[in-house]
């Protein structure tokens, strides 16, 4: 069991190196992460969606905005668009689960806005149409995916695929740079004196 536990954060570990070693994926972090702070700067807001654990990741980053990451400051609007249940519960059953995000990105988005949709596969239904209702509205779009990103490659502005098809070590890997953008958000728009 010891050595089990040690091959699987030694995966996590190597598929991390991969990450920082891979010049185009950092590049898209950082200008995805520029786009966040301006948004904030124009009193826009940050929309996250993903199924599954990728919901739980999502609602997870929006936390870290909305409330604080390191330290004290004021808010930031951030929201997972999956916590209303009672919304998510009904959409799905009178429409489709196919649009619970895309209605509520058609309902809560504007131009310039952030839509960062989250699916390790890249092909979950219910995020491409949010990403598409985005692009319609003139949100900027970034899909978090595993190495193909799937039927999201090509739909939004910045694709973070992480060299994986192993879905915990994708989502360790979302976790990561997600952390990373809230840091780095937090820092600029809130500096330290």
């Amino acid at each position: 069991m010891h050595d089990f536990f040690r091959k699987k954060i030694q995966e996590s570990i190597d598929l991390k190196l991969k990450l920082i070693q891979n010049e185009t994926l950092v590049a898209q972090i950082s200008d995805l992460t520029q786009d966040i702070i301006t948004c904030y700067k124009n009193g826009g807001k940050v929309l996250w969606c993903g199924n599954g654990g990728s919901a739980a990741d999502a609602q997870h980053l929006a936390a870290e905005l909305s409330g604080r990451f390191y330290y004290d400051r004021p808010p930031l609007f951030s929201e997972a668009l999956h916590v209303n249940t009672s919304y998510t519960t009904a959409v799905a059953n009178d429409y489709s689960y196919d649009v619970i995000y895309s209605r509520l990105v058609k309902a809560m988005g504007h131009e310039g806005d952030i839509l960062i949709g989250m699916s390790t596969s890249g092909n979950s239904a219910n995020v491409i149409k949010a990403i598409e209702e985005a692009n319609t509205i003139g949100m900027i779009t970034a899909a978090f995916t595993g190495e193909s990103g799937g039927k999201m490659k090509g739909l939004a502005k910045y694709l973070v695929n992480v060299p994986s098809s192993d879905t915990p070590r994708i989502q360790e890997c979302h976790m990561i740079l997600g952390h990373t953008i809230c840091e780095l958000v937090e820092l600029n728009l809130f500096p330290k004196m």
